[in-house]
C-alpha cells in the first residue's frame, strides 16, 4: 500500500469509527448512518478529481449550516421530540453535516485537522449519551485509528518539507551507497506496514499510563449518571396512591429496573430476600394510599456520604448491598427491608413515616448507592407472647373502608377460629396459609366492580400478588391486628457471572407487614402462592451470553462510569489489606526461618523462590550496569550476525568518553575515530559504516571480534 493511500484510509477510518460510536450511543438513526457511509465511499472515489468541492464552495456550505441548525431544532420540536433530546439531536446532525461537507471538498492540511476535531467531538458526544460497555470498544478502535492517523499525518507533512538532498550525508549523493539507501527508504515509506503495529503499541502504553491516573484522580460527588435516552416511564405502583391492579400491569414487562450486588456471601433473611420500596397504610376499598401521617417526611443530611435512616436496636448482622438503579420516574430508593444506612453522593434524602427512602425522580439518570439493612426479626416465641395493645399512634394501621363487605371480617374470624390460634403471630400465619392454599395466582385482572377485594375473595378467587396482600392486610385489620401493604420487588434472577441479582419489572411484588408493639417490630408475611413468587431461570447458550453481557455492563458501570469516591476508598482499602497480607506472610516466613522451623512445603517453596530471585536480580543488575536501561530489554546476541550497529558503536563511544575522548556534534564517525589515534576505534568505525550505510551484515566471526575488542577496552579502562 502506498503511503498516501494508507494515510487516507486511516483518516477515513478515524472519521467512520467516530460516526459509529455516535450511532451506537443513540445520537444518530440508522438511515443517517447509512447515508453518511455512502457519502464516505463517494468522497473516497472523488479524491483528486475535479468533482470535489472547491475551498470557497465548501466555506459557503459550512456557513449555511448555522441557519440549518436552528431549522433542524424547530423541526424536531414540532415533531414532539423530548426537550432533553432537542439540543443533542440538532448538534449531532450539525456535526454530521460539517463532516460530509469537508469530506467532499479538496482538502488541505487544515481541512484534515478540522475533520479530526469533528470526529473527536463526535466521540465526546457519544461518551455523554451512552454508558454501555460497547462504547469501550468503539473508543479503543477510535484511539487506534487516531494514533495511526496523527503519525501518518506528521510523516506526510514532513516528507513534503524535507528532501533527501537537504540531509547531512557521510557519503557523496552520487555514490552507489547513497542511491541504494534512497531506494530502500522509498520502499519503506510506501509500504507503511509498521504504522498499525506502532499505533497499537502506543495505545497499550497510553492505557497503562492512564489507568493509574483514572484510579487515583479526584472524583466529583454525584450518584447520578445521565444517559442519552429516557428511562422507564409510567412506573406505577410506587406513588402515594396505588390502585388495585397496578402492580399486575407492571409485572407484564421484562425491562430491567435495577441490579443489586450483595457485598459478601450473606445468609438471606428468614422470610426471603426482597427489595422494599413504598409502604401504604390507608385502604379506600379500591386503592391504597398514604395517610396524612404517613406522608410526613424528615430530611436526612449527608454525614461524609452516609445517611442514617434508622437506628439499630441490637448488634444484628447487616445485609450490605450495592444498588444500580435504572432511570425511573419515581423518587423511591429500593433496598432490603429496614435500611438503617444509605451511602451515596446524594445532597440529601427524605424518609417518610413508613420507612420509605426517597431522593427525587430520575427519568434520565442511573443511580448507584450502597445500603445496609437490618433484616433481622424477633424470635417466634417473643412474637407469640406479644399482647400489648396498640398505642394511639398505630391505630391508623387498623383502619378500614366505610363500606367494607362484612363477609371479609367473617371469613377472617372463621379462618382464625378453625386454626385454633390465640395470638397475633399465629393468626397472621393462619391467614397467610389460607390465602396461599385456597386461591389461584393469575396476572389477569379478573376481580372488579365496586368492591374488587370482595369479588376476589368470594367470586373470582384468583389474582396477582396485590390482591393477596390486600386481602391479608384487610382481614388482619378486621380482627384487630395492625398491618400495612408494601410494594417492592422479589430478589430477581441471580447472575453468577456478575455476582448480582437482575431485577425486572416482572419481579414487582406486594406483601404484608404486621406490627408487633411489644418489640416495636414490623414482620413480613407473604400470602401470594408460590406460582407468583418464583423467578423463571433462563437457560441455553443465549442465556449464557446474556448473563456475561450483563456482567460486563455491570463491571463497566460500577468501575468506570460510576467510579466515585466510595469506590476509590474501597479500592484503597482492598489494596491496603492485600499489602498487609503479603507483609504478614513475609514476617511469618522470616520468623520461621530465624527459628529454624522451615521444613514444611510452604517454607521450602519460599526458600526456592528466594534462591531463584537472588541470581536473577544479580544478572539484571550486571546487565543494566553494562548496557543501561535500553540494554536491559533488548535481546542481544553477541555471537549473531545481526549484531545491532547502534549498540556496538554506542558502546565504543561510551568507552572513549570514559577516557576523556568525546565526539563533537560536527564530527563524523570516521573523523572522530581518526582523531583518537588508535587502531581499534578506526576498525570498529569502518565496520559501523559498512553495516550502517552499506546494508551489509557482520559475520559471526566479525561480531565476536568486535565484542572482544570492546571487552578488552573496558577491562583496560577499569584498571
Amino acid at each position: 500500500m502506498q503511503f498516501n493511500t494508507y494515510f487516507r484510509a486511516s483518516s477515513y477510518a478515524m472519521i467512520g469509527v467516530a460516526m459509529v460510536a455516535l450511532a451506537i450511543a443513540g445520537g444518530l438513526n440508522l438511515t443517517l448512518v447509512l447515508l453518511f457511509a455512502a457519502l464516505m465511499i463517494l468522497a473516497w472515489n472523488l479524491e483528486g478529481t475535479r468533482w470535489q468541492l472547491s475551498e470557497r464552495a465548501g466555506l459557503v456550505v459550512v456557513l449555511l449550516s448555522v441557519p440549518l441548525f436552528f431549522v433542524d431544532w424547530y423541526f424536531q420540536k414540532a415533531l414532539g421530540e423530548p426537550a432533553g433530546r432537542l439540543g443533542v439531536n440538532a448538534l449531532a446532525h450539525l456535526i454530521v453535516f460539517l463532516s460530509a461537507v469537508k469530506l467532499m471538498q479538496i482538502k488541505s492540511d487544515r481541512d484534515w485537522v478540522f475533520l479530526y476535531l469533528i470526529s473527536f467531538f463526535e466521540v465526546l458526544l457519544a461518551a455523554g449519551l451512552s454508558f454501555s460497555p460497547a462504547f469501550l470498544g468503539t473508543l479503543s478502535l477510535y484511539l487506534l485509528c487516531a494514533l495511526s492517523t496523527v503519525i501518518s499525518f506528521e510523516i506526510r507533512k514532513a516528507t513534503r518539507i524535507l528532501k533527501p538532498v537537504e540531509t547531512r550525508l557521510l557519503v557523496p549523493p552520487d555514490s552507489k551507497m547513497f542511491k541504494r539507501a534512497v531506494r530502500k527508504r522509498a520502499r519503506l515509506t510506501g509500504d507503511a506496514n509498521r504504522l498499525p503495529l506502532t499505533s497499537l503499541l502506543l495505545l497499550c502504553m497510553i492505557f497503562i499510563l492512564a489507568l493509574p491516573l483514572f484510579l487515583v484522580a479526584p472524583r466529583a460527588g454525584s450518584p447520578l449518571i445521565t444517559r442519552g435516552s429516557g428511562g422507564l416511564t409510567g412506573f406505577i405502583g410506587f406513588s402515594e396512591n396505588v390502585a388495585l391492579g397496578d402492580i399486575g400491569t407492571l409485572k407484564r414487562n421484562d425491562q430491567v429496573v435495577m441490579r443489586v450486588r450483595l457485598d459478601e456471601k450473606q445468609a438471606p433473611p428468614a422470610r426471603g430476600l426482597r427489595w422494599r420500596g413504598v409502604a401504604l397504610d390507608e385502604f379506600t376499598g379500591r386503592s391504597w394510599r398514604k395517610s396524612a401521617e404517613a406522608k410526613t417526611t424528615r430530611q436526612q443530611l449527608s454525614e461524609r456520604g452516609s445517611f442514617r435512616i434508622d437506628g439499630i436496636d441490637a448488634p444484628h448482622p447487616l445485609v450490605a448491598q450495592t444498588v444500580f438503579l435504572e432511570p425511573l420516574d419515581t423518587s423511591i430508593l429500593f433496598a432490603a427491608p429496614r435500611p438503617v444506612l444509605v451511602q451515596g453522593d446524594f445532597p440529601s434524602l427524605r424518609v417518610d413515616a413508613e420507612g420509605s427512602v426517597q431522593f427525587r425522580p430520575h427519568e434520565v439518570d442511573r443511580l448507584i448507592y450502597r445500603a445496609l439493612s437490618d433484616t433481622s426479626e424477633p424470635d417466634v416465641e417473643t412474637l407469640r407472647n406479644d399482647r400489648r395493645p396498640y398505642s394511639s399512634v398505630y391505630v391508623r394501621y387498623l383502619g378500614l373502608p366505610e363500606k367494607l363487605d362484612p363477609r371479609i371480617g367473617e371469613l377472617a374470624r372463621d379462618v382464625i377460629v378453625r386454626a385454633r390460634v390465640h395470638n397475633r403471630y399465629d393468626a397472621a400465619l393462619a391467614l397467610e396459609s389460607y390465602l396461599r392454599n385456597n386461591y389461584g395466582y393469575s396476572l389477569d385482572r379478573k376481580a372488579g366492580g365496586q368492591d374488587p377485594l370482595a369479588d376476589f375473595l368470594f367470586n373470582v378467587r384468583a389474582g396477582h400478588c396485590e390482591y393477596f396482600a390486600t386481602a391479608m392486610a384487610v382481614m388482619l385489620r378486621t380482627v384487630g391486628i395492625g398491618s400495612r401493604i408494601v410494594n417492592g420487588f422479589l430478589p430477581g434472577e441471580y447472575n453468577e457471572a456478575a455476582d448480582a441479582y437482575t431485577v425486572r419489572q416482572s419481579d414487582a411484588h406486594s406483601w404484608v407487614e404486621v406490627y408487633f408493639p411489644e418489640t416495636n417490630a414490623w414482620v413480613t408475611f407473604d400470602p401470594t402462592p408460590p406460582a407468583g413468587r418464583g423467578v423463571a431461570a433462563r437457560s441455553g447458550v443465549a442465556a449464557w451470553l446474556s448473563k456475561r453481557a450483563e456482567a460486563l455492563e455491570l463491571i463497566w458501570f460500577q468501575y468506570v462510569i460510576g467510579y466515585d469516591q466510595q469506590e476509590q476508598r474501597s479500592l484503597a482499602t482492598s489494596l491496603h489489606n492485600r499489602v498487609f497480607q503479603y507483609q504478614s506472610w513475609a514476617n511469618r516466613t522470616l520468623s520461621d526461618m530465624r527459628q529454624g522451623s522451615w521444613s514444611t512445603p510452604q517454607h521450602l517453596l519460599s526458600w526456592v523462590l528466594v534462591l531463584a530471585l537472588v541470581p536473577l536480580l544479580t544478572l539484571i543488575g550486571l546487565r543494566m550496569r553494562r548496557f543501561g536501561w535500553r540494554g536491559l530489554w533488548s535481546s542481544r546476541k553477541r555471537n549473531s550476525s545481526v549484531l545491532s550497529t547502534i549498540d556496538f558503536y554506542e558502546r565504543l563511544v561510551r568507552i572513549l568518553a570514559m577516557r576523556g575522548l568525546n565526539r563533537t556534534l560536527d564530527q563524523t564517525p570516521l573523523e572522530f575515530a581518526t582523531e583518537t589515534g588508535m587502531d581499534v576505534p578506526l576498525r570498529i568505525t569502518h565496520a559501523y559504516h559498512r553495516v550502517r550505510y552499506g546494508a551489509q551484515a557482520l559475520t559471526s566471526e566479525e561480531a565476536k571480534e568486535i565484542d572482544r575488542w570492546l571487552t578488552q577496552m573496558e577491562k583496560e579502562q577499569a584498571k
